[in-house]
């Protein structure tokens, strides 16, 4: 795992035109299943990272991965953390989905992008329904919430 800055990732997300996007609830209660259900859906995600747009609680969860990887306790705006590999990718999302914290989460490859914020909504973009439907469908059949109709402004 690595710590990086990146400065100009989260205004590039913005001015990129999404065609799509679903939002889900974030079930802090749950989010291992809801981890693991993102990443069986797209197989082929090898590797994530999370930019920091605003930390709001203390990242109590992200804290203790950086410490398991012997990097700094250090987040801010535009603030990256780079995980190789499914195992420690879904780690990563779940340290950030579990401290309440507004990210971006970029996978590798990229067939979608998440953005989720301290509401605990997780929103999922993609550029073609053939990469969103999988995800969609692989939640929505584990019981996790859609949020109909929800348009969130980049």
């Amino acid at each position: 795992m690595t710590l990086s800055e990146a400065p100009g990732a989260l205004k590039r997300f913005r001015r990129t035109p999404w065609r799509f996007q679903k939002t889900f609830e974030t079930p802090p209660k749950d989010l291992q299943r809801f981890v693991a259900t993102i990443f069986s859906a797209h197989e082929s995600l090898q590797d994530g990272t999370v930019t920091i747009e605003q930390v709001v609680f203390e990242p109590k969860h992200l804290n203790s991965v950086l410490t398991k990887h012997s990097l700094p306790a250090q987040f801010g705006r535009d603030c990256s953390l780079s995980a190789s590999g499914r195992e420690e990718a879904a780690e990563l999302l779940e340290a950030a989905l579990a401290d309440g914290i507004d990210f971006i989460f970029v996978p590798a490859p990229k067939p979608f992008v998440i953005y989720a914020d301290h509401d605990e909504y997780t929103t999922f973009y993609a550029n073609t329904k053939s990469n969103l439907n999988p995800i969609v469908e692989a939640l929505s059949k584990q019981g996790f919430k859609l949020v109909e109709d929800y348009e969130r402004d980049l």
